[in-house]
């Protein structure tokens, strides 16, 4: 009886089958985890191969040059993939390593070279590579679907044949972005290598939509063909031969013009009207005359010496950085350019002078800038004795023209001859005489920067919080220079402050000041 109830009470023996069972159900929990971890528990996996042949390329394109070509390495099928990307953009110093490898290098320091040769020998390695890296590249690219193709190296004389082979490229893929620098090296100006603009034509039209050429010659010329769809043109340390106005007036679509640093173009006059141009810019060139008929025109600077300027119909301008080279000019920044008026910004930088003779213009009337909402000036003042000019003061009268003004950054840096510990003037100057203005009722924040607390800094201060009505804070930057102030300078900086708001009633507020050498 023991022994039956000892069988009774015993679990029978497992089953081979029961003994599989758990074997079973680990092995998929274990897949479950697999595919849980991989993401793919509700479907199988995702592989780019298996997209369209045409989606895999425009994947690859999404990726810089570089980063693409390296992924063909990954699968025999994506080999030829970076083959089509859409924008071939070499930079001289990022995709081209600036060192020689040891080899090289032990070879010359064993001729017993200095480091300069040494180094202009890395130099010559180093754009051999660049080129040889530009060549293999359009030589084993599809040539198909081309959006940018950009170069921006140092070329030497030697190396102008392979210019021409890039440039061929460029437009047998019919890039519409094309950007060329070659960076001047070892040639003038004059010298530069020429780029046919002819290249860029096919079968009566251009198909580039934005040019970008530095450091080369053009010569435009009455035998190109309209560059119908050319919106953005950009030129900087380019030589000009022909006629470059006959090229804008082609320009039908223009919209971006940059012109900085060229030469060869006497009058920018062009009488056809660019009525898509937008923004123009005109910096460091020789041009005598400006004159455009651009109604469009959105934002207009200029950098370089007093000339006519002159903008046909823009009374669609809403920003104006105007820049002369010359000293006592500043009422030619307000009064030379009628076209300007309409502007909402504006931004004026020019030198005056106390021993330069001032330019008097007529004033003009007042509300003239009567869209205009924020000015920033930046005046730089040449004088041995600050405390004596007051030429600064100027600007007290051309305020007048921008009744609306809300916003005013001025930058005001005095430079001087012979720096003296007595240049800086006492707090007790808070009581000086403010100079005419009239009353502005929208004017709300001004900044004043390179405050040194000279005369006439302190004058067109007062001048400002005495007729600025709801003005709602004076904020002042100060320079401290080493040459002439003490450890006690900005502490008087902020005294002058002090008082001063409790003359106006006005807040002002003194910022920490940056210590510059002399």
């Amino acid at each position: 009886m023991a022994g039956a109830g000892e069988d009774e009470a015993a679990p029978p023996p497992p089953s081979p089958l029961d003994r599989q069972q758990p074997m079973e159900e680990a092995a998929a929990a274990k897949r479950s985890r697999s595919e849980n971890h991989h993401g793919v528990a509700d479907g199988p996996s995702f592989r780019m191969e298996d997209l369209p042949a045409e989606v895999q390329p425009v994947i690859i394109s999404l990726l810089p040059l570089k980063e693409a070509v390296r992924m063909s390495i990954v699968s025999r099928s994506w080999t030829t993939l970076w083959r089509f990307h859409c924008d071939l953009c070499f930079n001289e110093p990022v995709d081209v390593d600036s060192n020689t490898d040891d080899n090289s290098a032990d070879q010359v320091n064993g001729t017993g070279t200095n480091d300069q040769s040494t180094n202009q020998y890395n130099t010559k390695i180093t754009r051999a590579k660049f080129i040889e890296t530009v060549n293999s590249v359009i030589q084993r690219h599809s040539g198909i679907g081309i959006n940018k193709f950009s170069i921006i190296c140092r070329l030497h004389k030697e190396d102008y044949h392979h210019l021409d082979r890039w440039i061929r490229f460029a437009a047998s893929s019919k890039a519409k972005i094309i950007d060329f620098d070659l960076k001047i090296s070892d040639y003038p100006v004059e010298e530069a290598p020429h780029f046919p603009l002819e290249a860029l034509e096919d079968q009566g039209s251009s198909f580039v939509q934005s040019l970008s050429l530095a450091s080369v010659s053009i010569k435009p010329h009455s035998g190109l063909c309209r560059f119908t769809i050319l919106r953005r043109l950009v030129l900087s340390s380019v030589q000009i031969f022909g006629d470059f106005p006959g090229l804008l007036a082609k320009c039908s679509r223009l919209e971006d013009l940059e012109i900085k640093w060229c030469s060869g173009v006497d009058d920018l006059i062009v009488p056809h009207k660019l009525d898509k141009l937008q923004h123009l810019l005109i910096a460091g060139t020789d041009i005598q005359m400006v004159e455009i008929h651009a109604a469009d025109l959105a934002h207009f600077e200029y950098d370089g010496r007093l000339i006519p300027i002159v903008l046909h119909g823009c009374s669609k301008l809403e920003k104006t950085t105007i820049a002369f080279e010359a000293s006592n000019v500043l009422p030619h920044a307000f009064n030379v350019i009628p076209s300007i008026s309409p502007v909402k910004i504006l931004i004026v930088r020019a030198f005056i002078s106390k021993y330069g003779q001032s330019l008097e213009l007529p004033l003009r009337p007042q509300g003239m800038f009567m869209h205009l909402r924020h000015m920033t000036c930046q005046i730089i003042v040449l004088a041995r004795d600050v405390n004596d000019y007051n030429g600064v003061l100027q600007l007290a009268h051309w305020l007048d023209t921008a009744p609306r003004l809300e916003t005013l950054d001025l930058n005001l840096p005095m430079q001087m001859s012979y720096l003296r510990s007595g240049a800086f003037v006492s707090a007790e100057v808070a009581g000086v005489e403010a100079p005419c203005m009239r009353r502005h009722d929208h004017l709300k924040t001004v900044f004043m920067s390179g405050f040194q607390c000279y005369k006439s800094q302190i004058e067109l201060a007062c001048c400002i919080l005495g007729n600025a009505s709801v003005l709602e804070q004076l904020t002042i930057e100060p320079i401290l220079t080493e040459a002439i102030w003490g450890d006690d300078d900005y502490g008087r900086v902020c005294e002058w402050a002090q008082r001063t708001s409790k003359r106006f009633g006005k807040v002002i507020t003194v910022l920490d000041a940056p210590l510059h050498s002399e």
